[in-house]
């Protein structure tokens, strides 16, 4: 059954709402610890949620269930937007959150897999993610499963030759449901993409390496757009498949969005208390967008 354009305008506004509480638990737990990773975490914001709370089949209360998608976060540093959607998701307590990057704690600076339940893969060093996911897209074929492996790339991974080694196996042996999604910001830790390593034009790169590119570039931060482009994926009967988002690093503080500083510096206080009434702010506007759907 094709859902109404109302059910999907309101799951749409649910997860635009949803998105946002994220970014501002991530921001508030950055600034508390006095460390963690801003800028990468805010541009994935919106694909995060969007996987966990529309595309993706998790069971929480059964996180190793064999025939559950998967996810790998191969920027591991967004790792602070994962823990709050796997929290939120109910893979654990929410109140473990204020544990952050404290010692002994679950929630590392980047994700671990044998301590927290949802996180597939140890990640961190960029540009192993896809060699995984691959392998698990593989193991899929090759137990008769049926589930979908993510890998949720940025442009820094896409620097590492190991990403594009991963590539050149993933066209030889065509996992149908192994999914690279980019999170294109164009910003690395040490400045703009273009300045670093450009990297476009980045479909046609795909398309050499013989994969199934969406002809659209979606935006990143409209859930609206995420759900279309999982609707094109459903579509396919072949992959490898790629979709790539346009996105913006810090997306939400106007003052951090797109400079490389804010990759990983700590937010003070000052920056704090200037950038938090931001996000309150369209907090408040999404919201008035749900009481309006109801």
């Amino acid at each position: 059954m094709v859902e109404s354009e109302k059910s999907i305008s309101e799951k749409t506004d649910f997860l635009q709402h949803l998105t946002q509480q994220c970014r501002i638990d991530v921001f508030d737990m950055i600034h508390k610890r006095g460390n963690g990773h801003w800028g990468g975490s805010s541009s994935a914001a919106e694909l995060l949620t969007t996987l966990y709370f529309h595309m993706m089949k998790v069971n929480p209360s059964e996180p190793k269930l064999e025939n559950r998608d998967r996810l790998i976060l191969s920027k591991g540093h967004a790792a602070p937007m994962l823990y709050t959607i796997l929290a939120r998701k109910g893979y654990f307590d929410p109140s473990e959150l204020e544990s952050f990057r404290t010692l002994n704690s679950r929630l590392q600076g980047h994700p671990c897999m044998n301590i927290l339940p949802g996180v597939e893969m140890s990640t961190g060093a960029l540009g192993h993610g896809l060699s995984v996911g691959v392998g698990m897209a593989l193991a899929a074929r090759v137990k008769g499963l049926d589930y979908w492996t993510f890998v949720l790339i940025g442009d820094g991974d896409l620097n590492e030759g190991v990403t594009w080694e991963a590539i050149m196996a993933a066209a030889k042996f065509k996992p149908e449901k192994l999914v690279i999604m980019v999170d294109y910001n164009k910003v690395q830790l040490d400045g703009p993409g273009d300045e670093i390593m450009p990297m476009d034009p980045l479909p046609e790169k795909f398309r050499a390496f013989n994969m199934n590119v969406s002809g659209k570039v979606y935006d990143g931060h409209s859930v609206k757009e995420i759900i279309e482009s999982w609707e094109w994926m459903k579509g396919q009967s072949e992959g490898p498949l790629v979709v790539i988002y346009k996105t913006v690093k810090g997306k939400g503080v106007s003052f951090m969005e797109n400079d490389h500083k804010w990759h990983g510096a700590p937010i003070d206080a000052e920056s704090y208390a200037t950038g938090r009434p931001e996000l309150t702010g369209k907090l408040s506007e999404l919201r008035e967008n749900l009481k309006k759907g109801n």
